[in-house]
């Protein structure tokens, strides 16, 4: 008998023939049933991440879990102290698992339609909208879901008015404008959801970083995505608010938003308001710097928005109640900001925002550089409060007033409450348990002043600098 079998005062050697576990003839067969034993459990960690039912579980767990312990040295403490059996235990006696991740796959009725096509632009503020689905949200909704990135908003309208896509992601102005028939054809479109609020810059030219003053910019051309968008109405006010009419002292271009950063590098524009993460993308490429969040203007303002047409909800109810729930609960997760680092990573890659991560986090986090040689620390650059209030409809409905999108009488309060669907959306969240608002045309302010929802026709006459009527 080998001397070595004999080694009474070392904890991982058996006294005798066998292996340190007692389970195998020797220490060959306990290494070889290790390795077989780690192969297996490779397959299945790698079967559970590319399943989205699963990934959806582990996601929803994992966010929980990390709350609980912000330290990860502190995490695996606690782990090797109590064994994971024990530690699942613990944990889900003080935070809902079970409860969340049953949220995301209730439902309730028989869908009339599983199969949709969902039209996006690949930026951050369809962030709620794109991680429903590798996160499984639409999954678990019953639902089969085809995200089709698309090229710029014009073609986001065409084919929801065609019908090519069941829904979409919209600029928030753009059901409003496509329901009253300016600039196509009438078609009724519905807001279910605001997908995010703020996220947006004015980004310029690193030539412009002795021309910080807007009092300067005359003669200057600026990109916007779209001409009923919550960047043109804002940039317009912007400048007018320094003195500049954006109808004669700027050139104000419509530009998809993957094609900005490429015409500020060409130096075919000056400058842009648009949406993220080309705005941090901008400063990553060196080519730009950001100006001024779209925060400052009004923190708290629309941007995208998740919707429908009228007749898609007419013809599938429940299919409709379907959509909202695994947007909403996606909303929910988004908001959270210790998620912003996960979530970057599912929606960076090549079929959705095919952005480098970094960027992403940037923008996710607002923990950012500002292309001016500073590093910004903004949690709420960008959010994602999914209540559509009717307040921001109307005010939208007075830009488009003022800038003479819209000729003639304008009743507001008619179109803000048939587009923007709050009573939906509030009774959509009070089934998930989510926190239901007050409320429908709640005030806010623009650049420190104080809209008034209730007197639409005199804000929007206010205004010194306006299209002549």
């Amino acid at each position: 008998m080998s001397a070595s079998i004999f080694k009474p005062y070392d904890p991982d050697r058996p006294l005798g023939p066998g292996c340190a576990c007692g389970h195998h003839a020797d220490a060959a067969a306990h290494d070889a049933a290790v390795r077989d034993s780690a192969a297996a459990q490779a397959q299945a960690d790698e079967r559970r991440a590319t399943n989205p039912e699963t990934l959806s579980q582990d996601f929803v767990e994992a966010t929980l879990v990390k709350a609980l312990f912000p330290q990860e040295s502190v995490r695996r403490r606690f782990l090797r102290a109590v064994g994971s059996a024990t530690a699942m235990s613990a944990i889900s006696t003080l935070l809902p698992i079970g409860q969340l991740q049953a949220m995301a796959q209730e439902k309730k009725g028989s869908l009339e339609k599983t199969d949709l096509k969902i039209g996006f632009i690949a930026i951050t503020c369809a962030t709620p909208l794109i991680m429903a689905d590798p996160l499984g949200f639409y999954k678990r909704q019953g639902l089969t879901v085809q995200l089709n990135k698309t090229a710029g908003w014009a073609l986001i309208r065409d084919k929801m008015i065609n019908r090519e896509h069941d829904a979409s992601h919209f600029l928030s102005p753009m059901p409003l404008a496509m329901s009253m028939g300016l600039g196509s054809t009438a078609s009724q479109m519905r807001v279910a959801t605001i997908q995010n609020i703020n996220g947006q810059a004015i980004t310029l030219s690193t030539k412009l970083k002795d021309r910080r003053d807007p009092k300067t910019w005359k003669g200057l051309r600026f990109a916007v995505p779209f001409e009923y968008s919550i960047h043109n109405f804002l940039l317009r006010y912007y400048v007018a608010e320094h003195g500049l009419n954006p109808d004669t002292d700027i050139q104000i271009r419509v530009t998809p938003p993957p094609e900005m950063v490429a015409n500020l590098r060409a130096g075919n524009i000056d400058g842009f308001l648009g949406p993220d993460p080309f705005n941090q993308r901008a400063v990553f490429d060196e080519v730009g710097f950001i100006h001024i969040l779209s925060k400052e203007l009004w923190d708290g303002h629309p941007c995208c928005a998740f919707g429908v047409s009228e007749e898609f909800i007419k013809q599938n109810p429940n299919t409709f109640a379907a959509l909202y729930r695994a947007v909403l609960t996606a909303a929910a997760m988004a908001r959270d900001p210790k998620n912003r680092e996960l979530i970057a990573k599912v929606i960076s890659p090549t079929a959705y925002l095919n952005q480098p991560e970094t960027v992403v986090a940037q923008v996710l986090t607002g923990k950012f550089a500002d292309g001016l040689g500073q590093v910004k620390n903004v949690p709420d650059r960008t959010d994602f409060d999914p209540v559509p209030w009717q307040s921001m409809a109307v005010w939208m409905l007075t830009q488009m007033k003022r800038w003479g999108y819209i000729k003639g009488d304008v009743n507001y309060k008619q179109i803000a409450e048939q587009v923007f669907l709050l009573t939906d959306a509030k009774k959509r969240m009070k089934e998930l348990d989510q926190k239901v608002p007050d409320g429908a045309y709640r005030k806010f302010k623009v650049m420190g002043r104080e809209f008034d929802p209730a007197k639409p026709e005199d804000y929007a006459a206010s205004f010194a600098i306006r299209k002549a009527a």
